[in-house]
């Protein structure tokens, strides 16, 4: 009876990982340095996969460079083949492909989940004398030059955010005084150092800041007001720019139809898990689970209206 009952309390406690196999190590890239939306990703879905039982260990790696570009490319060179390793990437990645001509693309990784979204927040210090969007709006029309907005990587979506804005107050983006940071811990710093007139960033990624009272919050890229969010809306304020920037994983070059599957089945789970839910709900992340062939479809529309953004909007080389 000891011997059963033993077997069976080790039934129990093997409960939660009995439903699949346990990886030893996962890999994730986050191709962008601390701090921002790329690492948040990345760091918070290595906890996941580890608290639902899909992962013994993960190691995230940060490599920045060129809006995702960099990392893509180091993950596409090293983890070819690999079934147990993640790139984390997004809206901002397909911008700055595009704007960049990067040589590497998404055909060159294996979709497998569009995680989450949000909409982007524009900041200013608490100091700044702009305190609404139209008094930075109407600050910028009369001198482009002098509002210096940061955000990430050129040609990202906080740049292609800026640039919408930038023709809704009928100034041509080539005037626009962008900044771009590597990485979001880089360009928090710079908004609360007073660098730089205006900061554009996940909503998630500045949300302790603006209610601290360390940044105001002139304006949100929703359609319509969130009762939970107390931002107003660009659209509310007269500057009729709507954009949310979407994140996602990706596998691996050369996993066959099995293995990526599988890396389906393990972010899924993770994704249903308390560690990512609780993250999710403290970083206002909108729910936008899509996977497999559904999440390739969109990708693929993502980067065709992309593209001709870019174009419309003149950016990039």
């Amino acid at each position: 009876m000891k011997l059963k009952a033993l077997i069976a309390s080790c039934l129990i406690a093997m409960a939660p990982f009995a439903a699949h196999a346990q990886v030893d190590q996962f890999k994730i890239m986050a191709p962008a340095n601390p701090g921002g939306g790329f690492d948040t990703v990345a760091r918070t879905m290595g906890e996941a996969l580890q608290a639902s039982g899909y992962a013994k260990s993960v190691v995230v790696e940060n490599k920045a460079g060129a809006g995702g570009a960099i990392g893509m490319a180091q993950f596409v060179n090293n983890e070819k083949g690999n079934p147990n390793a993640l790139l984390v990437a997004g809206a901002v990645t397909v911008g700055a492909l595009e704007t960049n001509k990067s040589p590497v693309n998404f055909g060159m990784v294996t979709p497998i989940a569009r995680l989450m979204g949000e909409f982007n927040v524009i900041v200013v210090p608490t100091a700044s004398p702009l305190k609404s969007i139209k008094d930075l709006m109407a600050a910028y029309k009369a001198n482009p030059g002098s509002v210096s907005i940061g955000g990430g990587s050129a040609g990202g979506i906080d740049h292609i955010m800026a640039s919408l804005m930038s023709e809704k107050a009928g100034v041509d983006p080539d005037k626009l005084n962008y900044i771009p940071f590597a990485g979001g811990g880089e360009g928090k710093a710079a908004i609360l150092g007073n660098q730089i007139s205006a900061y554009i960033s996940g909503y998630g990624e500045l949300a302790d800041l603006i209610k601290a009272g360390k940044v105001r919050a002139l304006g949100i890229s929703a359609a319509t007001r969130n009762p939970d969010i107390p931002v107003p809306t660009l659209r509310e304020q007269g500057t009729d720019v709507v954009v949310y920037n979407w994140r996602g994983v990706f596998g691996a070059p050369g996993i066959n139809a099995a293995q990526k599957a599988a890396l389906i089945k393990a972010v899924e789970g993770a994704v249903k898990s308390p560690a990512w839910k609780t993250k999710a709900e403290k970083m206002e992340w909108l729910d936008m689970l899509q996977t497999g062939d559904s999440f390739k479809a969109f990708l693929d529309e993502d980067v065709k209206r992309t593209a001709a953004t870019v174009k419309k909007l003149k950016l990039g080389n």
